[in-house]
Order: structure tokens, then sequence, then C-alpha cells
């Protein structure tokens, strides 16, 4: 058996979950489904299940409860069981049939005890006692209707979706995001003048809000569990102020002290904030194709990794709007097909130029195998040439099921390439280049004055301008960048400049987007004048000041940008002397980030196996959604 992976950790915590549905209706939440997504496929579910039926339901309060014939549900979620999630459970039993019921939690017993206020002292002699999920069990069989019916509640670790063998994510926690020192005041604000808290240096566990700390908490369950599976001894360590609270958390976790007792393996676990280079995620100088695919295709309905493919191509309908609703998506997961597994692993570790070449690669064998007639041509390689590969496995079934996997692939690519947005990629790096350019000779106010033409309202913006959403994106890079700057009059007339602009921007735009709606407070262009945007972009200029000053608590690696230079990603503390590293990104990590930790880490380090975990994969537009995003403090957690 190989090496235990963040692969083989997912698996395994799925065959503990599928040992259970046979005959099943099976009821799961959007993170659990993202991890069967990219760990197994939900074909294995269904095979589990068996039946001609599908048995798969999404856990909501309006889902579909279970018939006479149907008397066994399990549900599978990434949350604690109490509240909101406790009352949905009762109501999809309550109008059901059911006689056996097991419900599976991502979250460990500890953290439910903990998340219903039972001391740790009292909490420590329950070892091996699981009140919580026992009171459950019996509620379970009262909303069934009989106390003799079957009912079971128990914990089982889905808290990754690995992508690859070196990069997994967290799709429960894909709204985490470090604080800023805003948060401070927000903090304090629940706080006794005597106890205020000074800076974001002094935010400890306790200073959290209840539901940031419980889901820190979950969070820090999952990886106790995914260490257990390495069978490790961990040592934590941090960069940024909430990865320290979680180094911490992780570190004086009750079960993993006991766990570490007994483990012979070693490991370093280093947690580091996003905030403290934004740039690696608003920057385009990450020459992957994976990057492009994800920032520029429709994201996959209730996932946050994914995105949809439009298969239309493959069929005999005409590629309208209209045919794409009908047809159902292809994706960029395929855990089930090997050689579509290998092209994708593939792109995430190649250049763009060389991955494309490998996609023309992959469909030139495919149909090579299949004697499709293929039609060879060298040189450079366009979506015309990818597409007409494509189509040599329309009207072949038994070609197109079996390598339906790299034909995804394939779609997503040549959609990627001959999208508009792919073609602004470019764009978007000159600007940025001459950005760098200015900020090593020039001072913050020039750089800024130097956007300021490119804010243009609605009715004077072509294709090639920049939206409100990617003006964001621009003066967040700027901000990250640039990092501490000192405050003068020409900064201040040169902000107020693009404040205004940037108001102005907002108050003429016809509809507004989901981002514009949150940061302005308006759900309609109607409602939002000039007075109500400039408030709005005030406060997001707080939040870029406090970007640009999201270094200044570190002793080291103040800098992200060396003048003369390519721009570089935050520095990473050198690699100990144990054998794994585990590099967790608190807010999102980019392709061309982990592609690069993955190959760094064992330059420095030979012999070192290096796995990159965070919270989502990150592309250009989700960094003003999360930065300027009002919940931070108050995550929703089912309850």
């Amino acid at each position: 058996m190989s090496a235990p992976g963040v692969l083989s950790f997912t698996q395994q915590g799925w065959e503990q979950v599928l040992a259970k549905v046979k005959r099943a209706l099976v009821y799961l939440d959007a993170a659990c489904a993202e991890s069967l997504h990219w760990g197994c496929g939900s074909t294995r579910l269904l095979e589990a299940v068996g039946g001609p039926e599908c048995h798969l339901r999404e856990f909501e309060p309006a889902a579909v409860g279970g018939g006479a014939k149907q008397p066994k549900a399990v549900f599978v979620l990434s949350c604690l069981l109490k509240g909101r999630t406790v009352e949905t459970l009762r109501d999809i039993i309550c109008r059901s049939h059911f006689q056996y019921c097991v419900v599976v939690t991502a979250v460990n017993h500890a953290v439910h005890l903990t998340a219903n206020h039972v001391p740790a002292a009292a909490a420590a002699e329950l070892e091996g006692q699981q009140p919580v999920f026992e009171q459950l069990e019996e509620k379970l069989c009262e909303w069934m209707g009989n106390m003799n019916y079957t009912a079971e509640v128990l914990h089982v670790p889905l808290l990754l979706a690995p992508v690859a063998p070196h990069l997994a994510l967290t799709p429960a926690f894909a709204s985490l995001f470090p604080l800023l020192p805003q948060d401070v005041h927000l903090l304090n604000s629940a706080r006794p003048d005597k106890r205020r808290l000074g800076s974001l240096s002094e935010v400890d566990a306790t200073a959290l809000t209840p539901e940031l700390f419980l889901q820190i908490r979950c969070l820090v369950s999952g990886l106790s569990s995914l260490c257990e599976h390495f069978g490790v001894r961990e040592e934590c360590f941090a960069v940024g102020s909430l990865s320290r609270i979680i180094a911490a958390d992780l570190a004086n976790y009750a079960p993993a002290k006991n766990r570490r007792k007994t483990a012979t393996g070693r490991a370093s676990v280093v947690f580091v904030d996003r905030t403290l280079d934004l740039t690696g995620a608003t920057g385009h100088h990450g020459d992957n194709l994976v990057e492009k695919i994800i920032s520029v295709l429709p994201q996959l309905p209730g996932h946050t990794n994914d995105v949809m493919v439009n298969m239309v191509e493959l069929t005999a309908l005409q590629n309208e709007e209209k045919s794409q609703s009908m047809v159902a998506p292809g994706c960029l997961a395929q855990p089930k097909d090997a050689a579509a597994k290998a092209l994708w692993e593939a792109l995430l570790s190649t250049k763009h130029k060389e991955a494309v070449m490998e996609v023309r690669r992959h469909l030139v064998e495919a149909a090579s195998r299949e004697n499709l007639p293929i039609k060879m041509s060298m040189g450079r390689v366009t979506p015309g040439q990818l597409l007409s590969y494509i189509h040599l496995f329309k009207n072949n079934l038994k070609a197109l099921v079996s390598h339906c996997g790299l034909l995804q692939l394939g779609l997503a690519t040549v959609q990627t390439l001959k999208h508009p947005q792919t073609a602004k990629w470019d764009n978007f790096l000159a600007f940025e280049r001459l950005l760098l350019q200015s900020i090593g000779e020039s001072t913050m106010s020039v750089v800024l004055n130097q956007l300021l033409p490119m804010m243009k309202p609605l009715n004077q913006r072509t294709d090639n301008d920049y939206s409100p959403e990617e003006l964001l994106i621009l003066l967040i890079y700027i901000y990250s960048v640039g990092g501490e700057f000192t405050v003068d009059k020409d900064l201040g007339e040169a902000e107020e400049k693009v404040k205004k602009a940037l108001a102005q921007v907002f108050c003429e735009e016809s509809e507004l987007s989901p981002l514009l709606q949150k940061i302005t407070g308006c759900d309609s262009s109607i409602k939002l004048t000039f007075h109500k945007s400039k408030i709005a972009v005030d406060e997001l200029f707080t939040s870029l000041r406090d970007i640009a000053g999201a270094r200044n608590l570190m002793k080291q690696f103040k800098s992200v940008y060396v003048p003369g230079n390519h721009t570089h990603q935050v520095s990473r503390p050198h690699p100990s002397d144990h054998p794994l590293l585990i590099l967790f990104v608190v807010g999102g990590v980019t392709v061309s980030e982990a592609k690069m930790i993955k190959d760094l880490v064992p330059s420095l380090k030979p012999g070192t196996q290096v796995i990159v975990l965070s919270t989502r994969l990150l592309k250009p537009f989700n960094i003003p959604e999360l930065l300027f995003a009002t919940d931070r403090l108050h995550p929703d957690l089912g309850f």
C-alpha cells in the first residue's frame, strides 16, 4: 500500500460512510458533496447505494423526505449537530417513513462538547463516551416515531477535497479568512474598556466571537484526524495573526495531545495568513492554464473549487444558451478516470504553453487508440484544432464514454482559450508590471494617479476597459504589494480622487453585481446614491490600508516585492528537520503557489514531502469577496 496521503485520508473516510448507505436515501450538505466529488466521485456513492433509482439529495430544510418504500436514510454533514442543522434533520425525518437513520458528522465529539459549553475538565472525564451523539440518537428514534427503530450518530473526518497528491482544500471552511485591524474594533465593542485589545497581535482564541472560535475548533478537529492518519506527532508554526490562533489551538487540542503520545512519525504544520500577501492571489503572473480555467469558466453550482464545462459540442444540439441548460455540465474533478486524472495533475504542474500541448497530446493518443480518423498537425495549438479532435469522439459512443473525463478537460481548455476574459489576462499582467515598476521607483500617490484614467463609468467603457470588480482587484494588488507607506498630503489627495472616481463608477452601473450589492448595501442600482457609494468606498479603503499594513507586525518577510526584479510571494519559514511539511494557507491558495511550494521545498531540503492545504482554490475575483465580507467574525455554522 502507498504511503498515507490526502487522497487515502479522504477515501478512507468515505469508505466508512459507503459501508452504511446500502439501499438508503443519502442526504449530503454542499461541503461533503465537494469532498466526495474530488475524493471518490458521486458514481462510487451511487454504486454503494445500489438500485436503479438516484437516491442522493441535498441536505436542506426543503429536502424531500422518504416515502413508504424508503425506510433507511443516511445524512452526511460537514458541520456541528446543533441548532438549525438538528431542526432540519427533525423536519426531514418527521415527514418521512424512516425506520433506520444514520447521521455522519465531520466534526469530532469533543468539539460538540465545547459547542455545548461543557468545561474542559468535565470533557476530559467523558473520554471514550459520546453523550451528545447518544442524546441525538434518542431524538432520531423519537422523530421516526418508534424508540425501537435504529439510529446511529458517528464522526467521520470528511475534511478534505483532494485536488492532487500535493494539494487539498477544505470546502467547509471556504469562507474562513484572516482578520484585519478593523476587526479589532468590532471585537472591542463587546469588551469592557479595561480589556480592550490594542492590535491584532493581542487577539487570542478567548477574544474571538463564539462562532469564529468554534469554526476554528472544527477545522482543528479535522486537521488532528489528518495527522492521526499520517501517524505523526506534529509541531505547529504560524505566520500571521489568525494562523497563530489556529496553530495554538491545534497544539493544545486535548484529543491531539493524547494522539501525539503514541505517534511515531514527525511533521511540521505551518499556517500562513493569506492577507500577508494578496498579490499572488490578485495578480496575473501565474503562467498556469488551470488558473485561467477556474477564473473564466462559471462555477459549478454548490461548489467553491470546480467549474462548469459546456458539453453541448459533444451532442447534436446547437451550441446556444438554451441548449447549455439542457445538457449536464462537465467538470475538472475526475477521480475515477486514471487517464484524465493524469492529465489534470500534469496541467497543475506545467506552464500554460506546455499544458495546452499536453491536452493536444492526450486527445491525439486517445483518438489513435480508438482508430478515429485524426489529422495530425504540429506547431502552435489552437482552440479550433483541439475542438476538431474532440469532435471525432462525437459519433462514437464507446469512445466518448471511454474518454469522457479527458474530453471534459479538453473542452474546458477550448472554452478557456476562446473566452474574452483570457485575452484580458495579458492586459492585467502588462498593467501589473507597470505598477510594479512604479512602486519600485515612485510614491504610492504616483501609482494611484496612474490608475485614475482606468476608472471609467459604464457608458465610457469598452470590452478592454476594467469593470468595477476588476478595479477592486487592481487596488488590492497595489496596496498589498506596496506594503506599509507614509500617509502625506499627496497620498491623501490621490486617494480622495480615486475614491470619488470609484464611487462614481459604482453609481453609474446599470445593474449591481452580487459583490457590489454586498459592498454598497444596495440591492439595486436605482437605490445607490453617490453619497451611499462614497461611504462604501471609504470603508473599502480602510480595508485596503489594513492590507497594506498586514506585514507590519513581522520581523522578517516584510516585503513581497524586490525592486528591479519580478514579484516574489511571501517567503516561507524554512522547513524543519521533519520529513513531512504540511503548509496550510488560511484564506485560499492559487494553483501557481501550490506548484511553487511543491517544487521549492524539496530543492531546499531534499527528501522532504510537502502537502499544501488551504481553505479554497483562489481566482482573482474571490479576493474582493473575501476581503470585503461583513461576516468574517460571525460565520454561519448552521445554528
